[in-house]
């Protein structure tokens, strides 16, 4: 397997002011799947830190009171305490939108304030392009008298309330407020990914590229800025002690770290024309696929992403699109849902009908029947490239947003048949197929020890698997559920036809509003990332 053939190379990155290296070998990578496992694995590494040690993270949302474990310590207490240790805290947190919009200004500047009182730094960054977000997760940890334990966790998972769930998916008892339709407590699936070697250093390095930036934290919006200046808050990030030499080699991961930053003024000083390797990495995985692309995602909308998965589909007769995605929008209402449906009707339906027969899309629940919400963002390319990360399938992520992801090639071959599903000489990888396989028997209600993978290997029959249970699981709600519950959590899932007068305004206001394009003018006019 050619790395190259996967992965971005340094001209297809596109951005030679980052310092960021183009992938990095002799890395170890492991799926945490679900909030809990990574909130307890977080717990541990960040506990163990001592004086002198770094903890640098970033997040879109931060609640200081969010339990980590059933009995705690909070988000706030964790990262205080290690402050207090002597430790080295540093965070950059999305600034927000009003508590009043459904957003979560209050309690960022509350963690913020908590953790800078304990002797740490967390700033609040709203260097982003006007209506976007950092949407950013990333924990990095360094241990400068230790290298080998350096670890890092990048995903989909916020520090934040209804993130800890496990696989039963009864929910966080503190709980996000979004759609009733998902109960009072939301069951919510998401995936995080804990990384060891190298790959640690280049994390080290987003985070800093983003702390030393020279752009004023709140340079989007003035009246924030006065606001804050009137009330005494840091708006001036402090010196970071200096970069340690990147860990040993670990495993057997190669792993390239893929970015969103939109083009802004003023720019950014290691993304002058912003970053879409994201977009442009999952572009060339999506390309080299020919028998099956399975996605886990929030929001799967965009027509200009749908349009890649349908070229794929349209160009290889065997390929076939499996995602699950949420039964419902997070959000409710007369103005907010029509737009969130709109966009994601438009996306499924350009994928089907370039293969009516080879698009798979489900939704999930837990075994009370109750919808989870997926807010997972997977990719798996033929049990190859696999990726975790914030972003979402939409231009908003792609293009707008800030956004982090980390693409996983594993050396090792899967010696499990078939061997080499794409006649391509790649060969299936034991990272990227478990990935897949453990997410699968979980929706799938399969032995944890893959005691039953035998249909779930080849791409052919594994659709044809998981395309059976969730057929069978709709069967039994529409004759009544009458007799026992056949296995499995998916089930089809059907996008929302909107009337024609509704369509009308629904339509640009997700265009404009939920979906916005961040890149340069030039880029937009040649429909390129």
């Amino acid at each position: 397997m050619a790395l190259q053939d996967w992965f971005l190379t340094a001209r297809e990155r596109a951005n030679p002011k980052s310092e960021l290296p183009v992938w990095t070998s002799g890395n170890l990578a492991e799926p945490l799947i679900h909030g809990a496992a990574y909130f307890d694995r977080l717990v541990s590494e960040v506990e163990a830190l001592e004086e002198g040690d770094h903890l640098f993270f970033t997040d879109w949302r931060g609640d200081p009171d969010q339990r980590m474990r059933p009995d705690g310590p909070t988000v706030a207490q964790l990262f205080s305490r290690a402050a207090q240790r002597g430790v080295v805290v540093k965070g950059l947190i999305w600034r927000s939108h009003l508590d009043a919009l459904a957003y979560s200004e209050d309690e960022n500047r509350t963690l913020s304030e908590t953790i800078s009182a304990a002797g740490g730094e967390v700033l609040l960054d709203q260097r982003v392009r006007r209506g976007g977000s950092h949407h950013q997760k990333l924990v990095v940890l360094r241990h400068p008298r230790a290298p080998e334990r350096d670890v890092a966790f990048a995903g989909g998972i916020d520090l934040c309330h209804s993130r800890r769930d496990d696989a039963g998916h009864g929910g966080d008892p503190q709980a996000v407020q979004m759609s009733p339709r998902y109960g009072p407590h939301p069951p919510w699936h998401d995936v995080q990914l804990a990384v060891c070697g190298p790959v640690v250093g280049a994390l080290d390095t987003t985070f800093r590229e983003r702390w030393t930036d020279p752009m004023p934290l709140d340079s989007e919006n003035p009246l924030a800025y006065a606001r804050d200046r009137l009330h005494g808050a840091d708006l001036r990030p402090d010196r970071l002690p200096d970069q340690p030499a990147d860990p040993p080699p670990c495993g057997p991961h190669h792993v390239q770290v893929l970015r969103t930053y939109p083009a802004v003024r003023p720019r950014y000083s290691f993304a002058p024309d912003g970053e879409r390797t994201v977009a442009r990495g999952y572009t060339k995985a999506v390309r080299r696929a020919r028998r099956l692309i399975y996605l886990e995602d929030q929001y799967l909308w965009s027509t200009e992403v749908a349009d890649l998965f349908a070229r794929a589909l349209r160009d290889n007769p065997e390929l076939h699109l499996v995602a699950v995605v949420p039964r419902y929008p997070d959000v409710d209402g007369r103005l907010a849902l029509p737009p969130n449906t709109v966009g994601r009707e438009q996306a499924l339906s350009l994928c089907e009908k370039a293969a009516p027969d080879r698009v798979h899309i489900f939704d999930v629940e837990n075994q009370a029947g109750e919808p989870v919400y997926v807010h997972a963002k997977v990719c798996v390319v033929d049990d190859v490239w696999a990726s975790v990360g914030s972003d979402n399938f939409n231009r908003r992520s792609w293009t707008h947003d800030s956004e982090l992801s980390c693409a996983v090639l594993d050396d090792t071959r899967d010696e499990r048949a078939p061997t080499d599903p794409t006649g391509l000489g790649d060969g299936a990888r034991v990272f990227a197929r478990e990935l897949r396989l453990r997410l699968w028997r979980e929706h799938l209600d399969r032995a944890p020890d893959g005691s039953g993978d035998e249909d779930l290997l080849d791409p052919a029959d594994a659709v044809a698997a998981i395309t059976a249970a969730g057929d069978a699981l709709q069967r039994w709600y529409d004759s009544g559920q009458v007799g026992p519950r056949p296995p499995g959590r998916l089930r089809p899932h059907r996008a929302e036809r909107l009337p024609w007068y509704t369509r009308l305004w629904a339509l640009p206001a997700y265009r404009l509003v939920y979906d916005p394009d961040g890149r340069p003018l030039r880029a937009r006019r040649a429909g390129t990332w």
